[in-house]
């Protein structure tokens, strides 16, 4: 089997590529968008590095083609002078799905983010609800999954909390008291594998969160008593972070918006978790909490 996977060196594409080649008979062509980003992947014989353009529908079609299956984790939640919602999350996908079927590529997974929707007022939800579209439009065997912040060594939500605790000062938006549902990383490539694994000829949407729900405050409270550190918290009412933010992104050009906020601030619920669905076991959060601050021990 041949699996392409787009921002393959981002903290989720390293975790999906270690875990993919675990696996027998499969290849994985792990696309990015540099070659400074190659010597970053996991090394292994199964893994077949490729630079991709999303503005070039020739090398797209080239770096997918033969591939059975197309996972497209690429896309942004904090916009910069040179990325958007319009260009990454939107034209970016358009870009994959139109590659996808002049490859001939059976399917196509794409993750997605809990609260996706076509109709948002928020410009990250609807982005990616509009790319969602793209797919579910594409004609081909699909699979969308919604997940929520994700945990691991290496993601940033992990690594920011871990930076909070290190200074033993945390400074949380509105108190930290939103409800968090935080996904193992290595639960999303689990996952991921699974679905690889069988042809995909229908088109499902899944959302897939972790297995409890938490205040982020409790969860740093959590992770601070794993780390045998203790830690005093600050309150930074919303109101005043989103006129902060607002203005610094517009001298920027970029970084933590109103938009960002709000995303950051939203009670992640699902109506059905997609974990017996896809036949995974879910970590438990301490579990998790405990793998996050043990790397690089």
């Amino acid at each position: 089997m041949r699996v392409a996977v787009t921002g393959a060196n981002s903290s989720v594409g390293k975790n999906l590529l270690a875990r993919l080649c675990k696996e027998q008979d499969l290849t994985v062509v792990a696309g990015v968008r540099s070659e400074k980003a190659i010597p970053d992947l996991p090394e292994s014989s199964s893994i077949k590095p490729t630079i991709i353009n999303y503005d070039d529908s020739k090398s797209l079609v080239n770096a997918l083609d033969g591939a059975d299956v197309v996972i497209h984790l690429a896309g942004i939640l904090i916009e910069t002078k040179h990325s958007n919602y319009a260009g990454a999350n939107i034209a970016a996908t358009a870009a994959i799905v139109d590659a996808a079927k002049r490859s001939d590529v059976k399917s196509l997974i794409f993750i997605s983010v809990v609260g996706a929707s076509p109709e948002s007022r928020n410009a990250y939800f609807r982005s990616k609800g509009v790319a969602e579209e793209l797919v579910l439009g594409s004609g081909l065997g699909a699979r969308i999954l919604r997940t929520p912040i994700l945990f691991g060594p290496q993601a940033a939500g992990s690594q920011a909390i871990v930076g909070m605790i290190s200074s033993g000062q945390a400074k949380l938006l509105g108190g930290g008291h939103y409800q968090m549902r935080p996904l193992d990383i290595d639960d999303l490539s689990e996952a991921l594998t699974i679905l690889c694994s069988a042809p995909i000829q229908d088109q499902v949407t899944y959302e897939l969160v972790g297995p409890e729900s938490a205040s982020y405050r409790d969860i740093i409270k959590m992770t601070a008593q794993v780390m045998g550190k203790t830690i005093t918290f600050g309150n930074i009412p919303i109101l005043i972070a989103k006129f902060g933010a607002a203005v610094t992104s517009i001298l920027k050009g970029g970084g933590i918006t109103p938009t960002v906020i709000d995303v950051i601030t939203q009670d992640e619920v699902v109506k059905t978790n997609a974990d017996s669905a896809l036949g995974i076991t879910l970590t438990p959060m301490k579990q998790t909490l405990e793998k996050m601050t043990s790397f690089g021990d």
